[in-house]
C-alpha cells in the first residue's frame, strides 16, 4: 500500500500540479488508511467495499467528525481510482460506499462594522502597523487566501490598473481587482514602512517581517488574532473569515456568483454557492424585519 501511496502523491505533484499543502493533506489521510490496511493484513487486490466501511467506522471510533471522515473517504477514492487507471485493480471498491452525511456549515464572516473596527486596530504610526494595515486591507479587498497574500511579490501588483496577480491552488494564476483604499494602504506601506523594515536588504516579497524576511502565514495569522481581540470581536479571527467576509459583502451588494467565483479562484462554482446561503439568510432577516405580513 505504501508504494501505491507514494506513486499517487508523486502523480498529484507532477501530473496534477497540486499545491504542497494539498498533497500533505492527502498524504496524512492515506497513511491512516495504510496503517489500517496493515493491521488488517489487507492487500490492494483483496480490498472490498466492506473493508472501506470498516475503515470509516474506525475513524468514527477515533472521534473524527463526519466532515473529517468524508474527507478521508474522498482521499481514499482518489487513490483507488488512480490504482484502477494504473491497471492495479479492476474496479474501485469505495465507489458505492455512501459518504457520511453532515450538515453544511455556513462560513462565518464579519459584519461591515466589525471589519471597520478591525482595520482601525494597527498602529499606522509604526512600520509594522502600516504593513499590517496594508495586509488586512488587501486581504479584505481581494478575498485572497492567506498563502496567496504572503507569497505576493512586488512585481505582482499593477496599482495603476488596480489589479494584482496571484498564484492559487494547483499553481493556477489569476488576476484579482483591488480597491483604491487597499491600493493606497499598500502604496503608503511601500513608501513609508517597507524601506525601514528592509534596512538596505533586498527581497522580492511584498510583505516582509521587521527583519526584512519573508512574512509567514502563521505570523500573519497570529497578528490577526491579536487585532481581532483588540477590536472586541466575539470569536477568534482567522484569515479565512476575511475571505468569507469579502465574498459575502460582495454578494450582499449585488455581485453575481460567477464573478465572485473568479475572484476567489474556485475551480467549481458549487464551492462558491455556499455563500448564497448566507445571503439568503440575510434576505430572510430583512423580510421578517420589514414586511408587514412576515
Amino acid at each position: 500500500m505504501e508504494n501505491l501511496i507514494r506513486s499517487f502523491l508523486s502523480y498529484l505533484r507532477v501530473e496534477k500540479g497540486l499545491a504542497p499543502l494539498t498533497i500533505k493533506s492527502y498524504a496524512g489521510d492515506l497513511r491512516k488508511f495504510a496503517v489500517f490496511a496493515e493491521q488488517h493484513k489487507l492487500k490492494l487486490a483483496q480490498l472490498r467495499s466492506d473493508d472501506v466501511v470498516e475503515y470509516l467506522t474506525m475513524l468514527y471510533r477515533l472521534k473524527l467528525d463526519s466532515r473529517s471522515v468524508a474527507r478521508h473517504l474522498v482521499s481514499l477514492r482518489h487513490l483507488l481510482r488512480f490504482a484502477v487507471s494504473e491497471g492495479l485493480i479492476a474496479e474501485d471498491p469505495a465507489m458505492n460506499v455512501e459518504s457520511p452525511r453532515f450538515r453544511q456549515r455556513l462560513p462565518t464572516h464579519l459584519s461591515v462594522t466589525e471589519t471597520e473596527k478591525l482595520l482601525a486596530q494597527p498602529d499606522i504610526g509604526t512600520p509594522e502597523g502600516l504593513r499590517d494595515r496594508a495586509m488586512i486591507e488587501l486581504l479584505y479587498s481581494t478575498g485572497l487566501r492567506v498563502s496567496e497574500l504572503v507569497n505576493l511579490n512586488i512585481k505582482d501588483l499593477n496599482m495603476d490598473a488596480g489589479f494584482l496577480r496571484c498564484i492559487g491552488k494547483g499553481d493556477k494564476e489569476r488576476l484579482v481587482p483591488a480597491g483604491q483604499v487597499a491600493i493606497h494602504a499598500v502604496q503608503r506601506y511601500l513608501r513609508d514602512a517597507r524601506p525601514q523594515l528592509m534596512r538596505g536588504r533586498s527581497s522580492p516579497h511584498l510583505f516582509v517581517s521587521r527583519r526584512g524576511q519573508f512574512m509567514s502565514r502563521m505570523r500573519f495569522w497570529q497578528l490577526l488574532k491579536i487585532y481581532g481581540r483588540s477590536a472586541g470581536l466575539r470569536r477568534e479571527l482567522t484569515p479565512h473569515q476575511l475571505r468569507h467576509s469579502f465574498a459575502t459583502h460582495l454578494l450582499e451588494g449585488g455581485a453575481d456568483l460567477r464573478s465572485v467565483q473568479m475572484m476567489l479562484g474556485h475551480a467549481d462554482i458549487s464551492t462558491t454557492q455556499i455563500y448564497t446561503h448566507v445571503v439568503q439568510e440575510r434576505l430572510r432577516q430583512i423580510y421578517d424585519a420589514h414586511h408587514p405580513r412576515s
